[in-house]
Parts: structure tokens; sequence; C-alpha cells
């Protein structure tokens, strides 16, 4: 009987089995999606950003905790505010200088620090804006409801570290 065309085809490929039949997605990692409510598109996320209004931006300027208050609180990062106490870890201005949040810009997404300057053309000191994931807090003020949250959280946590220690 006559050869198919399926069969010159194969002919023409000496191993059918080394050759991957989607080469492109064999070197790449697909990623699923599983919450359908959340979106992955970059422009979505970006005008989301962009356009977040002021009670979200205060999440979004989130700064670390340094090694002893993340200790002592239990917690890694939290939303800055002014009076915190903060060293700058990235960029031009890093160093060991501890400088207090003088204004927290919410609209650029920046953060003044005391020290961190720069003079104008005309010789005015102005604050340069620093991006708050680019600082560690150093020590946190504890006015208002800060106080209370975070007193909350260390009874959790003690009632946490005796419910451990009975087990």
């Amino acid at each position: 009987m006559g050869r198919s065309v399926l069969d010159g085809e194969q002919a023409l490929v000496p191993n059918r089995a080394s050759i991957p039949l989607f080469p492109r997605l064999s070197l790449q990692t697909v990623n699923m999606k599983f919450n359908p409510f959340v979106t992955s598109d970059r422009s979505k996320n970006r005008k989301r950003h962009f356009n977040a209004p002021s009670h979200v931006r205060r999440k979004i300027t989130s700064s670390p905790l340094s090694e002893e208050l993340r200790q002592k609180y239990s917690v890694r990062s939290m939303p800055i505010r002014e009076d915190d106490e903060v060293q700058v870890v990235r960029g031009h201005y890093k160093g060991q200088q501890i400088g207090k949040v003088v204004q927290v810009y919410r609209k650029k997404y920046v953060i003044y620090i005391e020290r961190v300057q720069r003079e104008k053309a005309n010789g005015t000191a102005v604050h340069v804006g620093i991006h708050p994931s680019k600082v560690v807090i150093t020590r946190l003020n504890l006015a208002g409801q800060r106080s209370e949250k975070n007193s909350r959280t260390q009874s959790q946590i003690s009632t946490v570290w005796k419910r451990e220690r009975q087990i």
C-alpha cells in the first residue's frame, strides 16, 4: 500500500522522540494562576498602583523594621509614619546616619528624612525624597493607635508562647 504524508514527515526526522513538540514551552516554566479574581496584567497593576487612594498608599509606603524591632514585635515591616527614626540602606544617601522622618508624601510614594538634603542652584536646602522600601525603621513613633496595636500583638505573641510551652 501507499505511504501517507505523515509517514514521509517522520522519515525526515531520524529520532522523533528526542525533539519536543513545543520547544518554547519546554524551556519555560508555566505558572498557573490560582485566583481568578486577581489580575497579573502589568498595565492593570501599574494603573492600580499609580491611581491608588490614600489609605492604600499608606500600606504601600511600608518600611522594613530593624532586627531588634523585628524580634520585639514579630513583624517584618510596618507602614512608615512621621517621627519614626530610620536609616537609609540603599542609594546615594545610604550610611550609618539615622534621621527622623519629617514628612510622608503619599502622592509621590516618598518620605523626607531629617538630614537627607541637597542644595538647589539658588543655595536653598531641600529634602530629597526617598522610597520607604530603601530605609530601615530603627525606632517607632508609638503615639496613638500604633501603641495599642503593638501591645495587642505583644499579648497575642505571649499567649502563643505560653501555649507552646504547655504542649
